[in-house]
């Protein structure tokens, strides 16, 4: 037995060994490719023109501010909701659960094309608004806020700290805020993160909605140059995990 668990160990090594070479050996082929814009050397060029482009920092600072609508819209709806189901309506939870998947059944395109059918004539003729893209965009995310939230909620005996909580003299607001948030921060990170990612490089809804956002440059540029994309590629990457590493270094000082 005790032969067994070093063998495991060293398995365990190489699989996130065989994971990492998996992740980070494409990133490296496109960094060496976005390196060769200018010929006969390797050098930033690409990278240049890509900062030159006053359409790049414009169709990514749009794409951070409708990912963080997004969060929070998503976190406000699915929350309380959760935690009303899990502590009023548990025999409620399959049919949300099921609800869940629906994102992955129905393509973003019908959803995009839902949304204009609805919007784009009175008495809701709000196609125009940043919101409905923020609606499209909490729709898509929902699976990978709930899963998130869910998974948190099973980690800590909701029921008994509500019930606790309750008996000391706290309302709702109190409760929520201070009792159960506290206890989520890991889960709702996760949300965040995920939420994020999924938003800043989102193509379909942006595409069909008219909204600058920073996927449909991404497209463009693929569509027109050569080593740029590969550039953008790594600056996409690097902005986005900059931003998350900032959002988790803020959620864990406070």
């Amino acid at each position: 037995m005790s032969d067994a668990k070093p063998i495991r160990k060293a398995f365990s090594w190489i699989w996130l060994a065989i994971g990492l070479l998996y992740f980070f050996i494409p990133l490296l082929a496109t960094f060496l490719f976005s390196l060769r814009g200018k010929k006969g050397a390797l050098s930033f060029v690409a990278y240049g023109h890509v900062f030159a482009d006053p359409q790049f920092l414009k169709t990514f600072g749009f794409s951070l501010g409708m990912a963080a609508c997004t969060v929070v819209a998503g976190l406000a709806l699915i929350v309380p909701t959760a935690i009303w189901v899990y502590l009023k309506l548990p025999k409620a939870k399959p049919v949300i659960e099921l609800l869940t998947l629906m994102p992955f059944v129905i393509p973003p395109i019908i959803l995009a094309f839902g949304l204009i059918r609805t919007y784009s004539r009175p008495p809701f003729a709000w196609i125009s608004s940043p919101a409905i893209l923020v609606a499209g965009y909490v729709v898509i995310s929902f699976p990978y806020i709930y899963k998130a939230v869910d998974a948190g909620l099973r980690s800590m005996d909701l029921r008994g700290l509500t019930e606790a909580a309750q008996s000391l003299g706290a309302g709702w607001p109190t409760l929520l805020f201070k009792v159960i948030l506290p206890n989520l921060r890991t889960a709702l990170l996760s949300a965040l993160f995920l939420t994020f990612a999924i938003v800043v490089g989102e193509l379909t809804l942006a595409v069909l909605l008219a909204w600058p956002a920073f996927g449909p440059y991404m497209a463009l540029m693929g569509r027109n140059l050569a080593y740029e994309p590969a550039a953008l590629a790594i600056l996409s990457f690097g902005l986005t995990w900059g931003a998350i590493a900032l959002m988790q270094a803020l959620g864990e000082k406070h």
